[in-house]
């Protein structure tokens, strides 16, 4: 690795150029600390709007992402509603329950139950059920099965080659850090939705919501957009605490994890192959401390 911060391709060529150096800080004393990480495998991104700073690992090795698939599956929602295939505020699943309430974890359902345990509206329950329920609500609305939905609206046209739907669509997507650094390109400038339609999503629905973030604990509130979770004041969190509160992405239970940053501009995706625990809030904030430090 480079001793120095690089800028290596736009989105589409991730690892195709050569680095070039440049004078600024270079985040790689944190990409560094991977090469620590009580992990076999491991591959990470930097990158910002207008393409990376940095790499680590091999960029097109897959990875079984866990929950961060939550983000893919929500955003083949989002185009969804652009389209006018479904409606946020339509009825879902249950009564009183609503296509915002499933992608916002507040329809009630527990984390893997086929029945509902609580109130619609009540509390903040992270759900993969609820996810899954969107999903066949979205395949039903469209007549198109989700995987293909997901392939033909996000993957195909964002080119993430090497990512695949081989399960729930709440945890069982398999990519690669090449793949996701486009897809947070996206992020950056949306080009299959509009950019107010992504706002809204990465901004905190049913704000005022407590609930359990799974893994670490009890967060009140517990901000979550429609799929995106969001930073806010969370502590214990996985991202760093110099992250902003605006900071939104995902940890999955694979061990994996995306963030884009607003703010500082930046986003970060880090892929292993170690299940999450506590290994991982012992290195996860730390790792992406040193990296918003370096572009200070």
């Amino acid at each position: 690795m480079s001793p120095h911060i690089v800028v290596v391709a736009k989105f589409g060529d991730v690892g195709i150029s050569p680095p070039v150096r440049s004078d600024r800080r270079d985040p790689m004393s944190a990409f560094e600390q991977i090469a620590a990480w009580p992990v076999e495998r491991a591959a990470a991104v930097l990158l910002g709007p207008a393409g990376f700073f940095d790499t680590y690992g091999d960029q097109a090795g897959q990875f079984r992402i866990a929950s961060v698939s939550k983000l893919l599956t929500t955003y083949a929602g989002l185009i969804a509603v652009e389209e006018g295939s479904i409606e946020l505020d339509e009825p879902a699943a249950r009564p009183g329950a609503t296509v915002r309430h499933l992608l916002a974890h507040a329809a009630g359902y527990g984390f893997d139950q086929p029945e509902p345990i609580a109130n619609v509206g009540v509390s903040r329950i992270y759900s993969n059920t609820g996810i899954e329920l969107f999903a066949d609500h979205l395949a039903a609305r469209t007549g198109i099965g989700f995987a293909d939905y997901l392939r033909e609206g996000v993957l195909e046209p964002l080119g993430m080659v090497s990512t695949e739907l081989r399960g729930s669509p709440a945890f069982g997507i398999w990519s690669c850090t090449a793949d996701l650094a486009r897809f947070i390109g996206e992020l950056f400038r949306p080009t299959l939705i509009n950019e107010a339609t992504l706002r809204m999503a990465t901004s905190s629905q049913f704000p005022t919501l407590a609930g359990m973030l799974p893994g670490i604990g009890r967060q009140d509130p517990c901000d979550w957009g429609l799929g995106f979770e969001i930073r806010g004041h969370k502590h214990p969190h996985w991202t760093a605490l110099s992250n902003s509160p605006s900071t939104y992405g995902h940890f999955g239970g694979s061990g994996t994890f995306l963030w884009l940053d607003p703010v500082a501009e930046l986003g970060l995706v880090c892929l292993t192959n170690r299940e999450f625990g506590r290994w991982a809030l012992d290195v996860w904030p730390a790792l992406s401390d040193a990296v918003l430090a370096a572009h200070r």
